[in-house]
């Protein structure tokens, strides 16, 4: 009986299995090379480009901080309708008032044109004058706006003075004193835009005509138009 085993057979990578070594020429290298190369560069000039206008935006931010205008801020520190206290003088009325006008910029100085001073009860006017010519503030400094209101440039009427006398046996009368003046903002040569100032004072007198504690010395609020 015969029998026949398999030969050991060797299985040879067919030539399409095997993996194909390429060779490239210098000119591909060096192809290569300059393009990492102009990446590299151009990954560092836009490095360098956004750390100076990061550093720009610092800049101009602490900049601006420092000299941004703040506005103008007002206190009154006085207002008094002596009149009051003897309840039958209104034809002698005048109201007495001393406000200041300061500056909290460090390097900004305020260009103001005259001022108006005007004073209202319950909504209606009662009396203005123009305060000072045109001056100039410097930073960190304090104006005082002192004056008077009466004559013409004070109007109460009979029935108008009744009202304050039947608020006076209440305990107050209310006024609102209002400063408005056109500004403008002076860096060292470079001068803002004109901008229209509104300063409001609430303010209060008690039954001797004479300004109460709590408004006294209280900071007005202040707006633009």
């Amino acid at each position: 009986m015969s029998s026949s085993y398999p030969l050991p057979t060797h299985a040879n990578p067919s030539p399409q299995n095997q993996p194909v070594k390429r060779h490239h020429s210098a000119r591909y290298y060096a192809h290569r090379v300059r393009e990492s190369l102009a990446t590299r560069v151009s990954k560092l000039v836009c490095s360098i480009f956004l750390f100076f206008l990061f550093l720009i935006g610092v800049i101009t931010f602490i900049l601006w901080l420092s000299l941004r205008p703040h506005r103008p801020r007002f206190h009154i520190h006085e207002f008094s309708i002596p009149a009051i206290a003897q309840g039958n003088g209104f034809e002698n009325a005048q109201i007495d008032f001393n406000v200041t006008a300061r500056n909290p910029n460090r390097a900004i100085g305020i260009f103001y044109d005259a001022m108006h001073i005007s004073v209202t009860y319950d909504d209606q006017g009662i009396g203005a004058t123009s305060l000072l010519y045109p001056f100039y503030q410097g930073p960190k400094n304090t104006t005082v706006l002192a004056g008077s209101l009466s004559g013409a440039t004070l109007t109460v009427t009979n029935q108008r003075w009744q009202q304050f006398l039947a608020d006076r046996s209440q305990g107050r009368v209310i006024f609102k004193l209002d400063v408005t003046s056109t500004i403008r903002f002076k860096i060292s040569s470079w001068d803002s835009k004109h901008h229209t100032l509104h300063a409001n004072c609430p303010v209060g007198v008690g039954p001797d005509g004479t300004i109460l504690p709590e408004y006294k010395d209280k900071r007005c609020p202040v707006y633009f138009s």
